[in-house]
Order: structure tokens, then sequence, then C-alpha cells
């Protein structure tokens, strides 16, 4: 399985993903994106746009069983180049964070990218949480792919303090992210109860990757990782073991035909 094929790699494999993952061949992947169970210890619930409930279970009697073995895979699958991204909330992110500087090394740490989002209830007991971390490890911490002129630039909150053209060409984003979750209304809905926004994956897609490169999601829920690689012009292979998960990728994927599901 090439890193830049001639004929588009669109993969949707409806498997556990350790059933697949030592299967496939090292350094094969240029980006890997996961957001896996955040071990919240409920069922996450969702109603899809067609009224049916799509839920799974999310809670672990030993979290870091079941997580290692796949970051372990996620490093043998990752090209020489290649960025990992490991997408979770406060639960479990710190544990996370010291398996993966084991498997890729300490130095192979470049950001904890914090995703922050306003919605949803209030608690009157302790601040509200309203943010995600997204762990960003470079295989080679000398040798990655950064677009840097990929980057959207995003207005200054404080225009007047940097001049006309400055506020016109706007600025960067840092390692804090402001993007509001996927509207319950809106057309990217899907129904799938964690359903990342586009607008978050897509800018990892573009500063991370090239045009052509293969990218993988091994915790692929409702497949935004492959819908905006699709949109991008990368290659993408989506695992997931939850059918509901693979229907809703069937119909999201439906309109494009080069789009393969084993």
């Amino acid at each position: 399985m090439p890193s830049s094929p001639s004929k588009p790699i669109r993969r949707i494999i409806h498997a556990d993903n350790m059933d697949v993952l030592p299967g496939m061949g090292s350094e094969t992947f240029d980006l890997i994106y996961i957001d896996p169970p955040f071990n919240t210890g409920k069922k996450q619930v969702r109603t899809s746009p067609t009224g049916k409930t799509i839920s799974y279970e999310d809670q672990f009697d030993d979290f870091e069983v079941f997580m290692k073995p796949r970051l372990q895979e996620a490093y043998r699958l990752l090209s020489p180049s290649g960025s990992f991204f490991c997408h979770l909330d406060y639960r479990e992110v710190h544990y996370c964070k010291i398996w993966l500087d084991s498997v890729f090394g300490r130095s192979s740490f470049m950001n904890e990218i914090i995703w922050a989002y306003d919605y949803g209830a209030r608690s009157k007991k302790k601040w509200s949480c309203k943010h995600d971390s997204i762990l960003w490890y470079a295989k080679d911490p000398q040798s990655y792919t950064f677009n840097y002129d990929e980057m959207e630039r995003i207005p200054y909150m404080a225009p007047g303090l940097v001049g006309k053209e400055k506020e016109a060409r706007g600025k960067t984003p840092t390692d804090c992210w402001w993007h509001t979750i996927v509207s319950t209304c809106g057309k990217e809905k899907t129904g799938y109860p964690t359903q990342k926004p586009l607008g978050v994956i897509s800018r990892i897609i573009k500063v991370h990757s090239q045009k052509d490169d293969l990218l993988l999601d091994f915790f692929a829920g409702s497949g935004t990782l492959g819908f905006a690689a699709h949109g991008l012009n990368r290659n993408f292979v989506l695992i997931d073991d939850n059918i509901k998960a693979i229907n809703i990728m069937k119909k999201r994927f439906g309109p494009y035909d080069e789009v393969e599901i084993q």
C-alpha cells in the first residue's frame, strides 16, 4: 500500500483495528489521526438526522491495556516524516501523553493542541469543561511535514493594536483553536455521538500532509478524517468495528463511487 499511489486509495474497513493494523506494512501512512473512546464511563448516545439512535459503550476496565498496543501500531505504521495526532479529553490525555512518550520518545512530542468550544450545559459545581486536547507527535522531530502557508488566517482579537495591514491579513492560529462543535441542526451533522468538526480535522490535514498522501484513522466513527481528506485530494483508510459507524460512513460517502468498503 504505497503512500503516493497512481490509483487513489479511499478505503473503509469494518473490523476491530487490532485485527487489521498488524497486517499493514510498516511506514505506510503519512498522517495518522485517531479520536479513540474517551473512557467517560458511560454510554455515548446521539440521534441521527433520520431519527435513529446511535450509541456505544465508553468504559474500560484498563484503558492502558486497550490503548498501548494501538499506539505502538501507530508508530510502526507511520512514515519517517509522518505525524500522529491523538484526540482525547481531560480524563485520559495525561496518561496517554506518558504512554506516547514511551512509544515515540519525548523528543517527538511537538504540541498539545487545545480545541476549545462554547456549547452545551454549564456546571454549577465546577468550571465547565469546554475543551479537548490533541497530542501531536512527529516520528522524526527534525524532519516532518508542516505547511505553514496552508494555515488559514484568523482575525486578531484586538485589531486596533496591530495596524490596518496586519488586521487585513489576519494572524496564524496558535496551539489553542476556537472552533464550534458540529451543529445539532447543521448540514455537517451525521448523528454519530462524538463527531468532530470538519474545520478542525481539515486544518490538521492541510498543514501536516501533502496532496496524494495516505492518511489513517483507525477509530473512524463518522469518517470525518476521510471526508476531509477526500475534499483535499488525499488518500485515506478508515477502520471502525461499530456497524452503526460503518453505516453512517456508507451514507456519507455514498456519492463517491471510488470509496471501497470492506
